[in-house]
């Protein structure tokens, strides 16, 4: 009957499966972050890129 009493390795089994289902949620949250933002780079054209550089030219030439 000495089995049914050896308790000591199910605190380290259940960290185990704690720490693996926070892993796997974070590499899904990762690939989620990673899709948004390369989703993003399609909605910024050439244009507007020049517009910000322009406007941050006029900001740096009123500081000089």
């Amino acid at each position: 009957m000495q089995i049914l009493k050896d308790n000591k390795g199910q605190g380290s089994a259940e960290l185990i499966l704690i720490f693996g289902g926070i892993i796997v949620i974070a590499v899904v949250a990762a690939l989620y972050y990673k899709n948004y933002l390369s989703g993003l780079g399609s909605e910024i054209n050439n244009t507007d890129v020049n517009n910000v550089t322009n406007a941050l030219q006029g900001l740096k030439s009123k500081f000089s």
